[in-house]
């Protein structure tokens, strides 16, 4: 059984093009390795094959917190972000901010007791080969309990 960890970190408008200030992005890692350094491992081969080594891995977290952290069920079963339109949902994106842009995509699929992370995709090299990235069996009350600890503070109407 794999473990993961979803983390509010800070996103630095001077280093996200998309960003108008300074805000948070959703971190994810499994079983304690960001889950970008897991992905350029598997891509890291294609990568070079393509001449384009720099791109293994180029993902950032994701912003759009609004529509992807608790109560979304974006990591559950009705994805917000999707690339390929086939059940896929968006975990990573590009690091100008926009995940569309160099999306990085997962089935997920969710049982009573589980929750499956399976064939991985890059949006623009479905050539790749992601098969080393997964498949990621995680407990899902755990799986829960981690998104529920990812959740931002929301802003309330003063009176």
């Amino acid at each position: 059984m794999n473990r993961i960890e979803f983390a509010l970190v800070p996103a630095k408008a001077a280093d996200v093009p998309t960003l108008s200030e300074d805000g948070q992005s959703l971190a994810i890692a499994v079983d304690g390795t960001p889950l970008i350094d897991l992905a350029r491992r598997a891509e890291l081969d294609d990568a070079r094959a393509d001449g384009q080594p720099q791109l293994a891995g180029g993902y950032a977290n994701l912003l759009y917190l609004d529509r992807i952290c608790w109560p979304s069920r974006h990591f559950l079963d009705q994805p917000a972000l999707v690339w390929f339109g086939d059940g896929d949902t968006v975990v990573a994106g590009c690091t100008c901010g926009d995940y569309g842009c160099w999306p990085l995509c997962v089935q997920i699929e969710v049982t009573h007791e589980h929750v499956v992370w399976r064939d991985f995709r890059n949006g623009h090299r479905t050539n790749w080969d992601l098969s080393a990235l997964g498949p990621f069996v995680f407990d899902r009350t755990e799986y829960e309990a981690a998104l529920r600890r990812a959740t931002p503070a929301r802003e309330t109407a003063s009176s």
